[in-house]
């Protein structure tokens, strides 16, 4: 078996198939993180309201202690028997953006909110109260504060934490094809429908996933330095990765 001439052989056969997997896997990763991140500030803000408090924080721990296959299973399943919700039918034709996609757009998007919730509820509890004490000399409202003052500040401190959660959801995107997602593992599988050349497959995946994933690094650092003021340099020793179950 020559591993190479099967990678060379899948690659060429199915090229179309991997480079729609990759779309969906950015699709689900990019607006999964953006998305999260907003409704993750939102409920990094509801901690501090009494009335929303305990539900906030409950959502964060449900889902961050549950993974997320199961999350999607759960949703798929009450979509179909109890909201009577076909996703087969919302953009049927469309070949990236169909109606699974969205379903797991969903997902993504609400895992990932709760572990923004508490990245950004550090990055909150990190910045200097001096701050908040000077602004609030300078006749700022509480709100004023937060907007203009805590809030961009915490963001920046956890923009490193921010980034990696995008690195994280490019890998975590694998696990949304239980529910028919057709992102990048989903279409390695349909790859091998016939021919049955599984490693090659999987390592073709595996490089791609790589690519991604230091691209991305690459982008954050690019970013992080650009806001210190640094010129960016690229290595692969500037790889973060946080450990997260599926």
């Amino acid at each position: 078996m020559n591993i190479f001439a099967d990678i060379a052989l899948l690659f060429k056969d199915s090229w179309q198939l991997y480079l729609s997997g990759i779309a969906s896997t950015l699709i689900l990763s990019i607006i999964g993180t953006v998305v999260g991140l907003i409704i993750g500030i939102l409920l990094a803000f509801g901690r501090n309201i009494p009335v929303l408090g305990w539900f906030c924080k409950g959502y964060s721990i449900v889902i961050r202690g549950t993974p997320m296959m199961v999350q999607a299973l759960i949703f798929k399943y009450f979509c179909q028997l109890v909201l009577k919700i076909n996703w087969n039918n919302i953009l049927p034709r469309v070949p990236v953006l169909n109606g699974w996609l969205i379903a797991g757009l969903v997902v993504i998007t609400f895992n990932t909110a709760a572990y923004m919730c508490e990245i950004v509820r550090s990055g909150l509890n990190g910045v200097d109260k001096g701050q908040i004490e000077g602004a609030k000399s300078l006749g700022m409202t509480n709100f004023q504060t937060l907007i203009y003052v805590t809030l961009p500040q915490a963001l920046r401190n956890s923009l490193p934490t921010i980034g990696n959660e995008w690195v994280v959801n490019i890998k975590d995107s694998s696990v949304l094809n239980v529910i028919g997602v057709t992102e990048l593992f989903y279409m390695a599988e349909e790859s091998v429908v016939t021919n049955y050349k599984y490693i090659a497959a999987y390592v073709i995946i595996a490089v791609v996933y790589l690519l991604l994933t230091l691209g991305a690094t690459g982008i954050l650092k690019l970013v992080e330095n650009k806001m210190d003021g640094k010129k960016y340099k690229f290595s692969l020793f500037h790889f973060r990765n946080k450990e997260r179950s599926a």
